[in-house]
């Protein structure tokens, strides 16, 4: 099984969700992890490393070759620097709403540097990112 935690277009309901996780997906479970997270002036998200909550879905695959889709949307190829790449892949630890640990996943992360140097980035305060409109608490409304 291969984790991966998604916090933007890769969200059911986003723009990626069908064309790379849908058919491959076994398990989506709403959750959140630590760090920041950025609306970026292209129309997407990014993520650093950080201490605020960044909610989203972990995704459970069965077959590891996932990955490799994914590496090539995000702009990943573990061969290169960091710096050359778009996103980095690491893992982190994901909680449930409740704050209990699922396990560790994949996440794909920018850098810092890499947002500051794009003009109009914005911080998410709430954690949230969608492109469908939707706010962190119409989305949790569940959360208790």
């Amino acid at each position: 099984m291969v984790k991966v935690f998604v916090y933007g277009t890769l969200k059911p309901g986003e723009a990626n969700y069908q064309r790379y996780c849908a058919l491959q997906v076994v398990d989506a479970k709403k959750a959140y992890t630590f760090g920041q997270l950025f609306a970026l002036p292209m129309g997407y998200p990014a993520m650093t490393l950080g201490d605020s909550l960044v909610y989203g879905y972990l995704l459970t695959f069965v077959d590891a070759k996932v990955l490799n889709n994914l590496d090539i949307l995000e702009d990943y190829q573990p061969s290169r620097q960091r710096t050359e790449n778009l996103y980095n892949r690491q893992e982190v630890e994901i909680y449930d709403l409740q704050g209990r640990s699922l396990d560790m996943a994949w996440v794909y992360l920018m850098t810092p540097n890499q947002i500051c140097q794009l003009k109009g980035s914005r911080l998410q305060r709430d954690g949230w990112w969608s492109g469908c409109g939707l706010t962190v608490e119409q989305t949790y409304k569940e959360r208790s």
